[in-house]
């Protein structure tokens, strides 16, 4: 009877870790950027190439950085999201084009609307690397000295903008 009883403990305290471990939300991922500074860029905008962007022209703002691309399915369900958010003029939206053609680009907001005050364009994806990207969209809230404050992996939804975003927005504001 005694050599039932280890396998048995094992069995129980990985079952317990299995259970634990399902119930985790795999969006919640902690990133290891999150009190640490925005990796620095400097990037063609995606509307006027000839110019560029660097996070450091936004020292002393809050502001978003999402990623995004044409080709990206969950980015047309935050999409309008976004626009109804950049329309309320509460903070501004900077993009990050990852991984796609300008031209897909360009035609996607036009036709969706552009709720960003400039997209960069990261077409090879290493600033992406950069910021730990692990997919399409995702969206960071970047504090007044270039910190990231908050990552959101996935669809930015009406229940975290509310619940996260904004309220994270309005703490450092304050700041």
């Amino acid at each position: 009877m005694m050599r039932f009883i280890l396998p048995f403990v094992i069995f129980i305290i990985l079952a317990v870790f299995l259970f634990r471990g399902l119930s985790l939300d795999p969006r919640e991922v902690p990133s290891p950027l999150v009190g640490k500074p925005a990796p620095v860029f400097n990037l063609p905008q995606l509307h006027a190439p000839a110019k560029r962007f660097s996070p450091q022209e936004m020292k002393g703002k809050v502001w978003l950085l999402n990623v995004w691309a044409s080709w990206c399915v969950s980015c047309v369900q935050e999409h309008p999201i976004l626009v109804e958010l950049a329309q309320q003029n509460i903070v501004p939206i900077y993009g990050l084009d990852y991984k796609d053609k300008s031209a897909d680009a360009l035609a996607w907001l036009n036709n969706k609307g552009n709720p960003y005050v400039l997209t960069v364009s990261d077409a090879d994806g290493r600033i992406g690397i950069d910021y730990g990207v692990y997919g399409v969209p995702e969206t960071y809230v970047i504090d007044k000295q270039g910190v990231i404050q908050y990552k959101q992996i996935g669809p930015v939804t009406p229940q975290n903008l509310q619940e996260k975003i904004l309220p994270l927005v309005a703490e450092l504001e304050k700041k």
